[in-house]
């Protein structure tokens, strides 16, 4: 915790992809801010001596149920900060993502949410990336806000350092 009272956190996020091009978001909310619903990437905190590629995997059987082993993800492919207020607090997360493909039509499961996952996530859904763009076109938060092109400009196979998005 920062002495101005912001938490900070690293994180690990997952682009899920599937053989139909669809990227896997969840809908988010915070119960001290009524109304407002924002859409982003499977992931969240890791552990204090956790690798980010670790932190990956485990975030994604843990929001999704869906297994694999850090080496079966791409990147990191992109790294940002950023800083939001959640349940009243100041936020500050550093994040990398990673990419993983899945087949179409792979089963998901919340078994292994949270209760505050339970409590502040409404939604998971597969998006296109039209679909994603006329969402976060319509006015929808999606983040990071620049998915949309992110996840269109992606190549099958990451091979190059991580990117810097906001």
């Amino acid at each position: 915790m920062e002495p101005d009272g912001t938490r900070t956190r690293a994180a690990a996020r997952v682009v899920l992809l599937d053989g139909a091009g669809r990227v896997l978001l969840v809908r988010g909310t915070d119960p001290e801010r009524p109304g407002q619903r924002w859409w982003f990437t499977v992931g969240g905190g890791r552990g204090a001596d956790e690798p980010a590629r670790e932190a990956a995997v485990r975030e994604l059987r843990e929001e999704t149920g869906l297994l694999a082993a850090p080496a079966d993800l791409d990147g990191p492919v992109w790294v940002r900060t950023a800083e939001f207020p959640f349940y009243g607090r100041s936020c500050r997360q550093t994040e990398e993502f990673f990419v993983h493909r899945v087949a179409a039509g792979a089963a998901l499961t919340r078994e292994g949410w949270t209760q505050l996952e339970h409590d502040t996530l409404t939604d998971v859904r597969w998006f296109t990336p039209a679909e994603l763009a006329g969402v976060a076109g319509a006015g929808e938060a999606v983040y990071p806000p620049d998915l949309p092109r992110l996840v269109a400009d992606l190549p099958d196979r990451w091979d190059g350092p991580p990117l810097p998005v906001r």
